[in-house]
């Protein structure tokens, strides 16, 4: 989110160098021909000056994608098949790795096909389904962490009413708003940018249809579309940001209180998601940053931008696992149930053969 925010002030000098080699005309394809009635497609530059290089990174990405997806996956099975982990934190736990896994899975496959391809290209409606999910789903993921800091603070602070309070209903209702959250966030702009004309040139200069980058292929002026994407984004981001802050500081002053070994289990418990949240929105702090300094080029903007969306859901199930010994026993006998049904597939397969 803070990603689509920063290019929105750029100085037009640094706006030209984003824009395709051939500027003199609009287009509507990758070899500026004039398509009056709009593009059919876009074509994602990605890291594609990079040259050889860009395989190593693609080795890398792919690594780590893989990573994602399976320690993502592993707290969602131990969070849903162990009866031990039934409190609403894993409960909103096993929600954010479902949301960081498809967040992720909404670029990272295409810039790793990008990587593959001379020209990567992707339909119009493909590139603002990506746009509006990708967004989405980053509020979305703000928004649960919000609702884990309120479970934390009702955990600490008012242990009395907490199991009254956090019921089922109550924990689903948290989730259908930080999914609505997201929803009202992102809706308005993503619709903006859909009823625009984009009559050329079609040429992306991001590794995914990132919003701003997009906005900058429109054939009309575009600064409605800038107040309302900046408005929906610092409201995404303060809110979220705004809540989790005094929901620690009413935990921070309950502790205060308490005694020594109350006061280093209560901190024990909000470890893993006060790391979670610092490195969420550092990492998007140095985006913001990055896009602020004139003398970064693109491809390092790119490579930046790649690495902010893959960073927290990456390091997300380690934190969790690292922190809770909770989940570590789950984990732990969750692997002693499947080795055995692996190894009875393994001999069945071996008996038949």
């Amino acid at each position: 989110m803070t990603e689509s925010l920063a290019p929105l002030r750029l100085d037009q000098s640094e706006q030209d160098s984003y824009l395709p080699l051939s500027t003199n005309h609009r287009s509507g394809s990758v070899n500026d021909t004039w398509e009056p009635d709009g593009v059919d497609f876009f074509v994602i530059q990605g890291l594609a000056s990079l040259g050889e290089k860009k395989m190593i990174l693609l080795v890398f990405l792919l690594l780590g994608y893989i990573l994602t997806l399976g320690g993502n996956s592993m707290i969602i099975l131990v969070a849903l098949t162990d009866p031990k982990l039934n409190s609403p934190m894993y409960f909103f736990l096993y929600n954010l790795s479902f949301v960081d896994m498809v967040y992720t899975t909404t670029t990272i496959p295409n810039m790793l096909s990008s990587f593959l391809a001379d020209t990567a290209t992707i339909s119009v409606v493909g590139c603002f389904l990506q746009m509006y999910f990708f967004i989405q789903l980053a509020v979305t993921g703000r928004a649960i962490l919000t609702v884990m800091a309120y479970d934390r603070y009702m955990a600490i602070c008012n242990p009395l009413r907490y199991t009254a309070v956090m019921t089922r209903p109550i924990q689903l209702l948290l989730i259908s708003g930080a999914w609505g959250f997201g929803t009202i966030c992102t809706l308005p702009a993503s619709t903006m940018a859909w009823q625009r004309p984009y009559c050329g040139p079609n040429v992306v200069r991001h590794g995914w249809c990132d919003p701003s980058s997009v906005r900058r292929l429109v054939c009309a002026d575009t600064s409605v579309d800038n107040i309302v994407s900046i408005s929906f984004a610092l409201v995404a981001l303060l809110t979220t940001g705004v809540l989790i802050l005094t929901s620690y500081v009413l935990i921070g002053l309950s502790i205060s209180r308490m005694g020594v070994a109350e006061r280093l289990k209560a901190f024990g418990t909000c470890t893993a998601h006060l790391t979670v949240v610092s490195i969420s929105y550092s990492s998007a702090s140095v985006v913001y940053i990055s896009y602020r300094l004139g003398k970064f080029s693109p491809e390092v903007r790119i490579i930046v931008s790649v690495l902010y969306s893959a960073l927290t859901p990456f390091l997300n199930p380690m934190i969790y696992s690292l922190r809770s010994k909770e989940l570590q026993e789950s984990i732990r006998r969750t692997l002693n149930r499947l080795r055995p049904a692996a190894v009875s597939a393994i001999t069945d397969v071996n008996t038949v053969s």
